[in-house]
């Protein structure tokens, strides 16, 4: 059912959601960008007659391929492939390739679509585009994860390259991932283009914080909201949800900041430390032994394990979803709100899911939409990018304020934007309203392309 936008944003839409049925997470990303840009649109009708929303909904290529494999038992396994170029207005197109068995084309699709305005935000010249594979790695062997990711990289690396398209990691694709398919790229091209990937090694051109940017920017975006109602972080407690990347360096900086995060998830459930996570323990835990976040509560007796059930009924002031996509739902957002909560930071890419956000907008709940509040992560692989081209390495200390400079940046942009387009506090608007502007400018200046 079209909604009651113009007649031309309703067109879009129509059309949208009949090219690409069966793709709800895709549906879900594109009505809330619709949604927030239409008083972008209505200051700026030569958008519209341009058909900048026509191009900006349809990616400008979309990669599907098998990817043929040996397990350890010699056994071919086959899994499916994807990377979806979605624009590259403002640059190479950048976003990372996740490997987990939820992977399809629409969410790739989402990741690639929210991916646009989150780059847009960051103020760096990139695109956006996203990719992976249904591909586990969980369990795997080395060796398996090797085979598997040679064979991936031996039918994209066509599509890639430092002024073309520049993957990252994502869920399930780690250090280990990254080094496999990087050798692979450069065994089949014969370049070492240290640029065309991000969040490698640091030993082999990789950047500092880029392994923190994504938890460590996510806090860094709270604490500018709270700054905005003369309130910062110290002393107050936090549910953070998953146990990979971005949950563990949120962990470590809300902590850094005074905050004092008690919770961390995985699949098979969640653990509650009420004096504060033992960061060391749940790196060893996760980063060094690969095990299951239950491990954390056998060897920290004052924690307790709940298997299943949802880590947001954990009473708490502050959340940060940082797991994966629609976490957070409706019921969760009532249970975090009579709890007391009054923030909430998204740390993965669209976990709250429509009703949710509703919810803790209506209740003025201080909130900031994945696109913003973790777009440290690829802010900080354009940092990468830098220091590969210029043959440079900056310390950590440097990088960080770069991280920290890069954040209020987005912040302010979410934050005028907001204010700009008459929605002040909306930081969903403001995101959305910023990102899309910097797109539509770059994309009519070059044409119909």
């Amino acid at each position: 059912m079209s909604l009651q936008f113009s007649p031309a944003i309703n067109r879009v839409h129509a059309e949208a959601l009949h090219r690409n049925t069966g793709e709800p997470e895709f549906h879900q990303a594109l009505l809330e960008v619709l949604e927030s840009i239409v008083p972008v649109l209505d200051r700026h009708p030569e958008f519209i007659e341009a058909g900048i929303l026509d191009r900006l909904v349809e990616p400008e290529r979309q990669i599907m391929f098998r990817v043929p494999w040996h397990d350890d038992s010699g056994t071919v396994r086959v899994n499916r492939g994807f990377r979806v170029q979605f624009n590259s207005a403002l640059g190479p197109y950048k976003g990372g390739l996740r490997f987990h068995p939820s992977v399809n084309l629409g969410i790739v699709k989402f990741l690639g679509f929210e991916q646009i305005f989150k780059n847009a935000l960051t103020g760096q010249g990139i695109g956006g585009a996203k990719g992976g594979s249904d591909f586990d790695p969980h369990g795997k062997s080395d060796a398996e994860v090797m085979r598997f990711s040679q064979s991936f990289m031996s039918e994209l690396y066509r599509h890639l390259g430092e002024h073309t398209d520049v993957p990252a990691g994502d869920i399930g694709v780690g250090a280990r991932e990254i080094g496999f398919l990087f050798g692979q790229y450069r065994r089949l091209t014969n370049r070492h283009e240290s640029g065309m990937f991000t969040g490698k090694g640091i030993q082999w051109g990789g950047a500092e914080v880029r392994t923190e940017a994504t938890g460590y920017g996510t806090v860094f975006f709270a604490q500018e909201m709270l700054a905005v109602r003369d309130d910062g972080l110290d002393g107050k407690t936090a549910a953070v949800s998953g146990s990979g990347n971005v949950a563990i360096y949120a962990i470590e900086k809300l902590q850094q900041l005074g905050a004092i995060p008690i919770t961390a998830s995985d699949s098979g459930g969640y653990i509650v430390d009420a004096a504060g996570i033992d960061l060391s323990l749940l790196k060893q835990i996760k980063e060094v032994e690969r095990g299951r976040i239950s491990d954390y509560a056998e060897r920290r007796h004052d924690a307790r394990y709940i298997s299943g059930g949802s880590v947001w009924d954990v009473p708490v002031e502050l959340a940060f979803p940082c797991a994966t996509q629609n976490e957070l739902n409706l019921n969760d957002a009532l249970s975090l709100l009579k709890n007391g909560l009054t923030l909430v930071a998204e740390g993965a890419n669209m976990p709250c899911t429509p009703d949710a956000v509703e919810a803790f907008q209506n209740a003025d709940v201080l909130f900031a939409p994945g696109k913003a509040a973790n777009a440290g992560g690829v802010a900080t692989s354009a940092l990468e990018m830098s220091q590969n081209a210029s043959r440079q390495r900056w310390d950590f200390l440097s990088s960080e304020d770069k991280l920290r400079e890069i954040m209020h940046g987005v912040h302010a942009s979410a934050y005028e934007a907001a204010e700009l387009y008459g929605h002040p506090g909306d930081y969903v608007v403001g995101a959305n309203a910023a990102g899309f502007k910097r797109v539509a400018d770059a994309m009519l200046a070059q044409g119909v392309i």
